[in-house]
């Protein structure tokens, strides 16, 4: 949309240069997600294994053996980089893929007890990881920031459209 009133122009302007991505929500929750994963990478027992796998793993001890729909559920990972880590936790014999005896067509994921131990070394050094990302706030403020965060996530208005 072309704006042809001068005044409107120079307030469409003035509200573009104002506009500072580093105190967007999006940016902030960007960096503060990155601290994670570098804390995460830091102090994991494995370093090859990712927080999304360590998810995925913890979906699995959970649920018990599951299908790739039931893994997207739990770990709000999208279908096609389930797919991927499935591949690469199979690869590393942590998990196993077999057909359900149900229906044939589905794919049935366990956990294998090289994963299960791996999981065990990780709940201590989990907890590390939470605390060394919180550490920054006092009590009260990672209380709030669960909060908030969960109540983002769970929004389930489905509105994403512009407000």
């Amino acid at each position: 949309m072309t704006v042809k009133d001068p005044e409107h122009r120079r307030e469409a302007a003035a509200s573009e240069t104002d506009y500072d991505v580093t105190e967007q929500v999006g940016h902030l929750l960007r960096k503060a997600y990155q601290r994670h994963l570098s804390i995460f990478q830091a102090n994991a027992s494995d370093p090859d294994l990712t927080s999304v796998q360590f998810v995925t793993l913890c979906a699995l001890h959970d649920l018990g053996p599951s299908s790739q729909v039931e893994l997207v559920k739990a770990t709000s990972v999208d279908q096609a980089t389930i797919r991927g880590i499935v591949e690469r936790l199979k690869a590393r014999g942590l998990i196993d893929l077999s057909k359900d005896k149900a229906d044939a067509r589905k794919v049935v994921i366990s956990l294998l007890p090289k994963g299960e131990a791996l999981l065990q070394d990780m709940y201590p050094r989990a907890y590390l990881i939470s605390e060394k990302t919180v550490s920054p706030l006092n009590p009260a403020e990672r209380v709030a920031l669960l909060y908030l965060l969960r109540k983002i996530a769970d929004d389930e208005s489905g509105d994403t459209s512009r407000q």
